[in-house]
């Protein structure tokens, strides 16, 4: 029984430490702000790489949702696909359009990542079309 007990103590300290270990610093505002120029430029590069390689992927699904025909998935992919693709923006437009949004305290907690589909997303974005005025009654 003491065995037991002992192993049961151990496993739980053994859990207890990982679980501590494993608490990753979160990339947000603060961590971004630390970083250098060229840091930020490696950052912003590595995650441009990673996001051509889900883009590459979402493909695959695409002949997916056409074999199985999917009604909505080529228009729910083409969305995805334009929401991950920062091939609009040169990485020096994404470390100055980051270094503004994080100067702004409120979005000093958004992680990296969401701050960069944001960006993304709003790169995309196009002007509202001007109102037309209404027809006039003859």
């Amino acid at each position: 029984m003491k065995k037991f007990g002992l192993g049961v103590l151990l496993g739980f300290l053994a859990s207890w430490a990982v679980a501590f270990a494993a608490t990753s610093a979160g990339h947000d505002g603060a961590f971004w702000n630390k970083l250098n120029l060229s840091a930020k430029d490696g950052y912003v590069s590595g995650y441009s790489d990673a996001m051509k390689v889900s883009v590459a992927q979402l493909d695959s699904l695409t002949i997916a949702a056409n074999m199985f025909h999917w009604k909505g998935a080529p228009k729910i992919i083409h969305e995805t696909m334009r929401q991950l693709s920062t091939a609009d923006m040169t990485p020096d437009q994404i470390v100055k359009r980051l270094d503004s949004l994080y100067a702004n305290q409120k979005y000093s907690e958004l992680d990296l990542g969401e701050a960069l589909q944001v960006l993304t997303m709003r790169a995309h974005e196009t002007a509202v079309p001007a109102v037309a005025t209404p027809p006039r009654m003859k």
